[in-house]
């Protein structure tokens, strides 16, 4: 055990570099300036321009030659400095990184974990229910094809601006300061509410199908045969067969909380969310080196942290991932 953990994790360490180098040159092969971009926000003669491009160029240290640059970037990020944002000057990226993971965070965990136990729940009972296959089976199968921004834009329409249920920008009352009351705390959950739903029901349809065709393909399988032909309860075979089920949709689970922190771009986008999405989109959109290359990095992180944990829950969970790791 110890050692196929030693050996996954020399996997995953490789991959982490290998990713983050990527991660470094992707914004620069880009089209655009964003010295450019950021002179032209601030309409300054040309004159002015050219010095404020010398000035800005050197702080940013965008003059460097690649290598340099690339080196600069690794010794940053092993002392927790992932530099300046040259779209929103005078912040740091993981300042600006830091104010909207809670949003993206509080968004996408509970619409993650509540369809992925909702949904298996539902899929599992109707697999071995024929009247609920007929209701939940067509409903699934609508959700999961239905886009996210589709399904948000409608929620938005009918529940924000025809009838006025909940509102459908930001994440509180824009006359509001962040706070630890009940007022505040409200406000919070109204914005909320919408791109949750919008984000569960969509995962919801999938996780449910899912399930329900992972346990009928579990219930033929043979030791469920064989179990039944021993005189075994049926609720005996189902719970095999739902832990059996289960395990495929632990790494589906493992991938989408990895990529959480990569947020859920176009729901934010429709409502006005103050997420990570929302941050990556105005970070493509000037050029900004230095906050794609953060937002990326965490968004790596989470991928491969997720398939860390998955890989080690595979272990925990089934027992014939143990007997192979011990024959090897």
């Amino acid at each position: 055990m110890t050692r196929y953990l030693l050996r996954k994790s020399l996997i995953y360490i490789v991959t982490f570099f290998v990713a983050v180098s990527i991660d470094w040159a992707i914004p620069r092969f880009m089209p655009g300036d964003p010295i450019a971009g950021l002179l032209g926000r601030l309409n300054a003669d040309p004159l002015a321009a050219q010095e404020l491009e010398r000035y800005f160029t050197k702080v940013y240290k965008l003059d460097e030659p690649l290598l340099d640059q690339y080196l600069n970037f690794w010794k940053g990020l092993l002392h927790g400095d992932l530099g300046p944002s040259i779209a929103f000057t005078g912040s740091s990226v993981v300042s600006l990184i830091w104010r909207s993971v809670p949003y993206t965070l509080a968004l996408l965990i509970p619409s993650i974990l509540l369809s992925y136990f909702a949904g298996n729940r539902v899929g599992a009972l109707a697999a071995r229910r024929k009247w609920l296959d007929n209701t939940v089976l067509p409903f699934s199968y609508i959700l999961t094809a239905t886009p996210y921004v589709w399904l948000a834009l409608v929620l938005a329409y009918f529940l924000g601006a025809k009838w006025g249920v909940f509102p459908i920008s930001g994440a509180y009352d824009f006359s509001m300061q962040p706070n630890y009351s009940w007022e505040f705390v409200w406000s919070f959950l109204n914005h909320w509410f919408l791109p949750f739903l919008s984000l569960f029901l969509v995962a919801f349809g999938g996780w449910a199908i899912g399930m329900r065709n992972l346990i009928i393909y579990e219930l033929e399988a043979d030791y469920s045969n064989y179990l039944q032909s021993l005189g075994a309860p049926n609720k005996l075979v189902r719970r095999y067969a739902y832990r059996n089920a289960v395990l495929p949709q632990m790494s589906g689970l493992a991938l989408a909380l990895g990529a959480v922190v990569g947020g859920a771009l176009v729901t934010e986008i429709v409502f006005g969310y103050p997420g990570v999405g929302t941050l990556l989109i105005q970070a493509i959109g000037v050029r900004d080196y230095f906050l794609l290359q953060g937002l990326f990095l965490f968004i790596i992180l989470g991928v491969l942290i997720g398939n860390f944990i998955v890989d080690v829950a595979y272990v925990i969970v089934d027992p014939r991932t143990r007997t192979g790791i011990q024959g090897s």
